[in-house]
């Protein structure tokens, strides 16, 4: 053991308490409290004195203690699925931002197919309330979130009823017809699609908004031009080789989102199909790659910001209120005009399997 003394060291500085930051602000310690709580039971200068105080001493509240006098934990639980898909961290990010300007943490929960979403996670009294992003038509989770009084909202999925809920989609019909009308006035008459789940309201929704637009026009979807699939890269990828080999080419294909026209244009680059030449190909979403140059492809464009501020805003109404009536809100889109359609050309695409590209480029 050695005999040299040790340094001295410092004596840690004292964790700065709220009586502290009443004195510096010269108030008192319910003051305090009610300052950096709400603000909105002191004046807006003695608030701001408090403020001050708290800044120069490095006081931070304390959540425990915050939860223990409001009730609350200031946490919001957002479900979504396959975090692979490039929909949802565009869908996240400004939920999540939304929520930490009013004040809340958000906590991530994945609801997959693989690891399905544990529901009693939602329900342990940690969370203020949630926002389900991913829901199919028959869930039983909204319904279980009402009659556990655990405030809640639809964001980007719906039911046929919310009880007890709120919702917050794009308007999915419209959309879809959007996308049908502008490939009928192109002058597209033999149209394929790839539709999404009708287990889910985006699927059941666009599809239903397409083939109604392109009835009234008399522009029937041929039953052999359809494939349906999960909202997937694959999905779209696979409809493209497998519409390519059948009988029913068509000069145009729908896509019930992005992820699957991804998949669409990929498809038809690796089958060497000129796009738009030989065939347009149309996404709903608009997701920030789609914007890309490289990219370039024509979607049903959607607002994924005013869709999470709005469902964030509706959920914190409804922690503040939780017996109001419910509310829906339908987002507009439009149509994102890029470079993936065009007129349909005179000389059609011959059916039939084409010889992949290789690595290379090279045909064959």
């Amino acid at each position: 053991m050695s005999d040299r003394e040790e340094p001295l060291r410092p004596a840690p500085r004292p964790i700065p308490t709220s009586r502290d930051v009443a004195r510096l602000a010269g108030v008192s310690q319910p003051t305090v409290s009610r300052a950096l709580r709400d603000g909105q039971s002191v004046s807006p200068d003695t608030r701001l004195r408090v403020l001050q105080a708290a800044q120069a001493l490095g006081y931070v509240i304390k959540e425990s203690g915050r939860s223990l006098v409001t009730h609350r934990s200031r946490r919001i639980g957002i479900v979504a699925a396959r975090l692979g898909s490039p929909f949802y961290p565009a869908l996240v990010e400004p939920l999540h931002r939304a929520l930490t300007a009013g004040g809340y943490r958000t906590v991530l929960f994945t609801d997959e197919d693989e690891v399905p979403l544990e529901v009693e996670n939602l329900l342990d009294g940690s969370l203020d309330g949630v926002i389900l992003s991913t829901c199919e038509l028959t869930s039983e989770v909204p319904g279980e979130l009402s009659r556990r009084a655990v405030p809640y909202v639809l964001v980007n999925r719906s039911l046929d009823e919310t009880p007890g809920g709120d919702v917050c989609v794009i308007d999915n019909y419209f959309g879809a017809a959007l996308a049908a009308g502008m490939l009928a006035e192109l002058g597209h008459r033999q149209v394929g699609a790839i539709f999404g789940p009708q287990s889910t309201s985006t699927g059941r929704d666009r599809e239903r908004g397409f083939r109604d637009k392109l009835n009234e026009l008399g522009i029937p979807l041929c039953a052999l031009a359809v494939r349906h699939g999960p909202f997937h890269y694959d999905t779209g990828y696979q409809g493209i080789t497998d519409l390519l080999a059948s009988e029913a080419l068509p000069t145009a294909v729908f896509c019930s989102n992005d992820a699957m026209a991804l998949g669409a244009l990929n498809a038809a680059t690796v089958l060497n199909l000129a796009v738009p030449d030989e065939l347009s190909i149309v996404g709903f979403d608009d997701l920030p790659m789609a914007g890309w140059p490289l990219i370039n492809m024509t979607t049903v464009a959607t607002d994924l910001a005013e869709m999470a501020e709005v469902g964030a805003r509706l959920l914190l109404e409804r922690i503040d209120n939780p017996h109001r009536p419910s509310r829906r809100v339908e987002i507009p889109p439009s149509m994102a005009r890029r470079g993936s359609h065009s007129k349909p050309r005179s000389s059609a695409v011959t059916p039939g399997r084409r010889e992949p590209r290789r690595a290379d480029g090279v045909v064959g």
